[in-house]
This record gives structure tokens, sequence and C-alpha cells, in this order.
């Protein structure tokens, strides 16, 4: 086999598997071989007894002779594996994951507890990168706090698939609200016109029987100014965290926001329409927001204390619009503007669900007892909220505006 130059700080980890074929010592040509039948040929060349473990101290010495072979962030993170062992032997499974990619609940567990500070320089350090190396790298010091992670993400982050999700909603919003704008012939505080309320997107409070309005309220939006932060934010914090967490994760912390918001306002602000993405974004960034605080020091984003500043005063600032908006004198009397207590929903969904969420990162879920407890809850205030709504309209005798 001809030698391959050595590779960059971001390698696939196909390619990793491939090149484990050269940390062997026979260099006669063989049979294509599946992945896990490399790593078995190397790891049993420590383990003659075919005992599934091996001396961590023959495993570090392999990987500092070949560490010019290896992938430099992989090497760190299987020296930590080894350095975490107190037992002494590291297992061939363990070994297989880190190869193929696949980081167990134990394995995570097993790096965090070594002892051993990892000595060589950080990603934030390394020079010569392109502009989409760049790219990665400063959305893994946005999102991560272990440096592990940061490299982990940084290695294995391929782009495929793209962070389509908040994208699509994201366009989707600005769609309805130009048509709507179209429609309406009104951009600004489109929700003052008297027709706003006949779209069949909006929560109203007398047509809450429609269940599909507790989640289309968000391509429905008070005006440009409303729909600008929202969009802003989106694009800013709820991107990133995609590239990092994935769609199916962020979107449901997105999604569980907005159910929360609208049933929110059905349960305390029970007179007033809801519109907008609010529920959802506040969701994303508070659970940002919340990562951060409390993994202060472990995150290295620049200018972290303002940015969280900046972030707060635009949060309060679209939420004392709301607040301002749905005690100004209404369009369309005698039902009120729309209520800002779906603000409030998403934020209580982001400092729970969307903080066990982040904080794990690439691990599951249902190992996390947190995450069950934050699951029970949510699933009370839902089901408590769709009896409030069957029920309490009628006991308490509540006059709703008509129907728009």
């Amino acid at each position: 086999m001809g030698e391959h130059p050595s590779p960059g700080p971001a390698v696939a980890a196909c390619a990793e598997a491939e090149r484990i074929e050269e940390l062997e010592p026979e260099a006669e040509e063989r049979p294509p071989a599946a992945p896990e039948d490399h790593w078995k040929v190397l790891f049993d060349q420590f383990d003659p007894g075919n005992t599934g473990y091996i001396s961590t101290c023959k495993f570090r010495s392999l990987l500092e002779s070949q560490s010019s072979k290896l992938d430099p962030h992989k090497r760190e993170v299987l020296l930590a594996l080894a350095d975490s062992h107190a037992d002494g032997q590291i297992c061939y499974q363990d070994f297989v994951n880190l190869m193929s990619n696949k980081r167990s609940n134990s394995f995570r567990q097993a790096i965090l507890q070594g002892n051993r500070r990892l000595c060589s320089k950080a990603l934030l350090e390394e020079k010569g990168l392109n502009f989409s190396q760049r790219l990665i790298r400063h959305v893994a010091y946005e999102t991560l706090p272990r440096e592990i992670d940061r490299k982990w993400y940084y290695d294995s982050y391929t782009c495929c698939p793209p962070p389509w999700f908040m994208i699509t909603v994201t366009l989707l919003e600005v769609a309805f609200f130009l048509y709507n704008g179209v429609s309406l012939d009104q951009f600004v505080l489109q929700v003052t016109h008297p027709r706003y309320l006949k779209n069949s997107l909006v929560y109203h409070p007398q047509l809450r029987a429609q269940a599909w309005r507790y989640l289309t309220y968000i391509f429905m939006h008070a005006g440009i100014e409303h729909l600008g932060l929202n969009v802003v934010l989106q694009l800013l914090v709820g991107v990133p965290l995609e590239m990092v967490h994935g769609a199916t994760r962020i979107a449901l912390v997105y999604v569980a926001g907005v159910v929360a918001g609208s049933l929110a306002v059905s349960v305390a602000d029970m007179t007033a329409p809801v519109v907008g993405s609010s529920g959802g974004v506040y969701a994303l960034v508070s659970a940002h927001l919340a990562n951060i605080v409390m993994n202060w020091s472990g995150m290295k984003c620049q200018f972290k204390l303002l940015r969280m500043a900046v972030a707060l005063i635009c949060m309060s600032m679209e939420f004392g619009r709301a607040v301002w908006l749905r005690f100004h004198p209404s369009a369309y009397p005698p039902c009120p503007h729309p209520s800002f207590v779906a603000h409030l929903g998403g934020v209580a969904v982001g400092i729970t669900l969307g903080v066990v969420i982040l904080r794990n990162y690439e691990q599951r879920l249902q190992d996390q007892s947190l995450w069950w407890i934050f699951v029970a809850m949510y699933t009370v205030f839902v089901l408590f909220a769709v009896f409030w709504n069957i029920f309490a309209y009628t006991l308490l005798d509540l006059k709703l505006p008509p129907p728009p």
C-alpha cells in the first residue's frame, strides 16, 4: 500500500476507517473487508487471548506511535477514553463505537470521567482553515461547552442533511406574511386590519375546536416588525443549533414551544387570539441562553456576555411590543389584539425540555432522568390544557368574542 499524506484536522468517519489499514503491521494486499473487520484485526494484535479487552498502556503506545496516521482529534478522544479506565483495560466495543461515530452514553461518561487534560492545542488555535471549516468551528464554539464535543462535531459534521427545518419554517413564515400583506394591502401592524383574524391559520378562542390552529398560528405575524425579529432569531440561533443537534431535536423543542404557547394562552388569556412564531423562537433562544449560563466557564464563544445582553434586550423589546399591542384598543372589538402569553409558554419549554436536549449532545435522551421528568410535566400540562379547553369555558360562563 502506498503512503498517504497526513490528514487534515477534519476527516470523515468513513475515511478514518479506511486509514486504519495503515496501522496493521502486514503490508500485503488483502481482499476488501468491512470497516469493523479492520478494527478487529488491529484490536486482536493486542488481545491474543480474545478476551475483548486490551491493556490501556499498549493501547496508548499504539496511538502515540501512529499519531501521524490518525485524525488528531479522534486520537485525543481515544487517549482520554484510555485514561478514564481505572481497571487498566479498554473494551473493544468502545473502540468500534469511536471509529463508527457511535457515542453511547456509557462511552461518553467514560471520557468525561477521565482525569487527563487534553494537552494539544485547542480547536480555536488551528490555522490554515478554509471558510467552511471556520464556519463549522464557529458553530461548535457557539453551541458546545466541552472541547471534546467541539472537536468531535468539527470532525464529524458533513452538512448532510443541511439545517433544513429552521430554513423551511422561516421561508414559509415569510411567504405567508407576504401573501397576507398583498391581500390586506398592509405590511406594518397587519394585525390592526379588520379582516386580519378571518384567516384560517390564526388561533381564535371561539374556534379552539379546530385543532390545527394551535400550531398554524406561527405562520401569521402581527406585522413586519414582529416577523423581522423572529426571523433573525430563528436564523442566528436556530440554524446553528440545528447544525449541531439535528433537525429532529430542534424541531421537537420548537414545536413543543409553539403548542405550549397557544395552550398557555387558552388557559391564561382565554379571550385573546394568538399569532406569530414567538413561542417556538423563545423556546430555542431561552434554551440556548440557559445552556450558556449553566456552562459559563466552558462556553468559549466570543463576547458571550455582550451577546447575551443583546439577545435579552431584543427578547424584552419584542415581549414589550406584544404586551403593548395586547392592551392597545382593538381594531376588531370586542375581540382584543393577540396575546403575549405564548412568549412565556415558549420560555417555559426552553428552560426545561430545551435545556436537557442542548446539554446532551449526541446522547440518548431516554437515558436522562431529567428528560423523563420534564416530558411528564409537559404531558400533564397539555392534558390539563385540553380538559380546560373542553370544560372551563362553559363552567366559568365566559363571554368570548364572536368568531371573525
